[in-house]
């Protein structure tokens, strides 16, 4: 599948153009997670609460962190979607996204659950999938306490963010606990098998190359992706029954190393009776959305994302 086209946004070309290249491999992942720990928390507005709690894991060895925002004043319990940030599943935590979960929150009076999953490769799969889930379970079974709307439980993340919780969706419809009503899938990372792909020019893509895939890929797997058939759960593209599923949004640009695989999966959900809206963004790399929020082409793809959940999770039936 070509991308639509070979040239940066006019809009991103600046950042572009300040963007070293980055490689992630087992030799600088210490210290790029380092940095990641370093960062520091966004400072909560005067009508956003955000509050850090510790739950059990599911296997009982340890605490999950969650990091809950909620608007201040409610009349009613409020529709809730569980956050997973990005990282290529090796790297993160939930405040890089405070920005972007405050948004959503002020935007739309909605709670946002998100996750410090264990990352990869300390902790494969299903580690950090299994933290996802029981983020996603624990927003049912506490909903009385923290105000959440049981019926309106969405699910979305970023890059391997996204890729989990499409994982997850698939995981949540086959064990029958709970039912998220909506997925949103920014630039999702879904397909082990594009690092085999060589005819891929992931040059224009400085903040996650395929030599950066195919590390997060090993790291999350535990072994050479693309191989063998994965297990259930770990590829969310490899799995071949995908009805039933929650109704999907799916964002990413034509730069994107994801580009192709994300246009697959949404072909393959509409192919299977579930709706998904799809926004291509014309020569957005990965991950452009970070680097300025102040460019009206990443302004456009977060009210993208604003109008999805509008639809689909806070007018949910």
């Amino acid at each position: 599948m070509k991308k639509q086209t070979l040239e940066v946004h006019p809009e991103l070309q600046d950042v572009f153009r300040k963007s070293p290249a980055i490689h992630y491999s087992k030799r600088n992942l210490w210290l790029v997670q380092f940095l990641v720990s370093l960062m520091p928390a966004s400072k909560a507005p005067e009508d956003v609460s955000i509050k850090n709690i510790r739950i059990p894991t599911h296997d009982g060895v340890g605490t999950l962190r969650l990091r809950i925002y909620q608007p201040q004043n409610t009349s009613a319990p409020t529709p809730a979607l569980v956050w997973i940030h990005g990282g290529g599943t090796i790297m993160g935590k939930p405040e890089m996204d405070d920005i972007q979960c405050i948004q959503y929150v002020r935007e739309l009076g909605i709670s946002v659950v998100s996750v410090d999953y264990r990352l990869a490769p300390k902790h494969p799969f299903p580690a950090g999938l299994e933290d996802c889930y029981t983020a996603l379970h624990w927003a049912k079974t506490h909903a009385v306490d923290f105000d959440i709307d049981t019926s309106r439980i969405g699910i979305g993340g970023a890059s391997a963010g996204g890729g989990l919780a499409a994982a997850l969706a698939q995981l949540a419809h086959d064990r029958k606990e709970i039912s998220p009503v909506f997925q949103l899938l920014i630039y999702p990372m879904l397909d082990d098998r594009t690092v085999l792909r060589k005819e891929i020019d992931d040059s224009l893509s400085p903040a996650w190359s395929q030599r950066s895939n195919r590390f997060g890929w090993e790291s999350y797997l535990g072994t050479r992706p693309g191989a063998d058939s994965p297990p259930a759960y770990a590829v969310p593209a490899r799995r071949e029954d995908l009805r039933g599923l929650p109704t999907a949004w799916i964002g990413v640009g034509t730069l994107d190393v994801f580009h192709d695989e994300d246009i697959t999966y949404a072909r393959r959900l509409r192919e299977s009776g579930i709706t998904c809206d799809l926004d291509i963004i014309p020569g957005a790399f990965h991950g452009f959305d970070v680097f300025d929020r102040e460019l009206p082409v990443v302004q456009e793809f977060q009210k993208m994302q604003i109008t999805a959940l509008r639809k689909h999770l806070v007018q949910a039936p």
